[in-house]
């Protein structure tokens, strides 16, 4: 059982597009919110993808995403800096494409009951976190090369996109993990209170 159908019962098909559209808009909202943070500031949007992940499940957690990036493609500015479906052929579309896989498994491990408890929805927070970079730095090594996308970003050595890509937000991904998970398992204590 995932954390909305604890809260809201069985869910329908209405209930379920309204949760997709209002998740995409809470993700939209999160990613303009900019914390300051070292060495770079902090967008609140992978805070935000977990927690929907986390809260509505494999299927609800990827159709919302699905829904998110499709605002974008659409012309609307919800992603990092206001930028649009642009974002699909920049250096950071590597990181949306892997938006849509760490919603997807932070709701499956949801759906399994392995993210219950602080410590262990912490741990499957920053793993996912950690997996992100993955299509994050394939995407400006190989991916946009091959496309056809020619920018200074691409074809460069590893050690640039550890520098550009990662390092200046691996802190940031694992504070926002933890809290995540603090905030998941919260609401799960306060509904369990709330039926006591």
């Amino acid at each position: 059982m995932t954390l909305t159908q604890a809260a809201f019962g069985t869910t329908t098909l209405f209930r379920q597009v309204l949760l997709a559209l209002g998740g995409a808009a809470f993700i939209a909202a999160a990613t303009q919110v900019s914390v300051p943070f070292f060495p770079v500031p902090m967008t609140l949007q992978t805070l935000a993808i977990l927690l929907v992940g986390l809260s509505f499940g494999a299927r609800l957690g990827t159709a919302t995403l699905v829904t998110y990036l499709s605002y974008g493609a659409m012309g609307l500015p919800v992603f990092a800096g206001g930028m649009n479906g642009l974002a699909f052929a920049g250096p950071t579309a590597g990181f949306l494409m892997g938006f849509v896989l760490m919603a997807g498994l932070a709701g499956l491990a949801a759906d399994r009951g392995i993210a219950k408890g602080v410590v262990s929805t912490a741990i499957v927070a920053l793993m996912l976190s950690a997996l992100l970079y993955i299509p994050g730095i394939a995407w400006p090594m190989a991916v946009a090369s091959a496309t056809g996308v020619d920018a200074g970003w691409v074809g460069q050595e590893i050690g640039f996109y550890w520098t550009h890509f990662a390092a200046p937000f691996v802190i940031g991904d694992a504070v926002k993990s933890v809290v995540a998970a603090l905030i998941v398992t919260g609401a799960w204590k306060m509904l369990a209170g709330r039926k006591a």
